[in-house]
């Protein structure tokens, strides 16, 4: 991708999650959503907004039900806001790789505790197998 669709992915990001916090009043936005990423086409047209809701599914599509309805106000406020030539129409999609990856972390997390408690296990089996070994040649 070029610097600028970068640039510009980034500056769609903030402003959206900025028209979202300050001038949205729907009540179905009222969970914490984070736009985590903007995609847009090469020519500046289209793009595609990933969203991150925390909750349950029933709380995830009330909020992009909510943000799909808001799509029109928002693209608004955009034209206000930026100096493109064109402002996306935008596209909603849930993101759900936070959570994925919080999952991940979470399954690491157990196997780590327990390799740690199978090394312990060893190391006490081998602490009882000399300590076992000692009293016997002292006997």
């Amino acid at each position: 991708m070029s610097r600028r669709i970068d640039r510009v992915n980034e500056l769609l990001r903030l402003e959206i999650s900025q028209v979202l916090a300050r001038q949205i009043k729907d009540p179905r936005l009222s969970g914490v959503i984070t736009i985590t990423e903007v995609r847009t086409t090469p020519d500046l047209r289209n793009a595609l907004v990933l969203l991150s809701v925390m909750g349950d599914q029933e709380t995830k599509k009330s909020a992009l039900a909510g943000i799909e309805s808001a799509a029109k106000f928002l693209r608004r406020e955009l034209r206000g806001r930026l100096t493109l030539r064109y402002v996306p129409f935008l596209r909603f999609v849930l993101d759900d790789s936070l959570e994925h990856a919080d999952r991940l972390i979470t399954i690491m997390n157990q196997i780590q505790e327990s390799q740690i408690d199978n090394v312990a296990a060893e190391i006490i089996a081998v602490e009882d197998s000399q300590s076992g070994a000692a009293s016997t040649k002292g006997s």
